[in-house]
């Protein structure tokens, strides 16, 4: 499965393009203009498996600066910036990587 298959293609892209500069990126917008805010707890799930590279249950801060690459080769990599932002956000327990329900309750903020 890719996120194709959950996401919209023009959404993928119009998120992708809203966030081009650097310094740019609010996960929280991307997740809205990507269309993942409006998709359910299972739908998100998925997209978290596919988003998790490694395959360890966890979204880490390597993986996290590639977040955009994940959607589309070509993306650019997060800044140190937005990294530590958005792992800082969606961690809710503290211990420095983001898992599933991490990603859930970052979107329903």
């Amino acid at each position: 499965m890719s996120l194709t298959d959950i996401l919209s293609p023009s959404d993928i892209a119009a998120a992708l393009r809203d966030c081009q500069a650097p310094d740019s990126f609010s996960p929280k917008k991307f997740f809205q203009i990507s269309g993942m805010s409006k998709k359910s707890s299972s739908q998100l799930k998925e997209i978290f498996r596919i988003l998790d590279n490694d395959q360890s249950g966890f979204i880490e801060e390597d993986e996290l600066k590639y977040f955009l690459q994940r959607f589309e080769c070509g993306a650019r990599v997060l800044t140190a910036s937005e990294t530590k932002t958005f792992l800082a956000t969606a961690d809710h327990d503290g211990d420095g990587k983001i898992g599933a329900e991490g990603i859930n309750l970052f979107i329903y903020r």
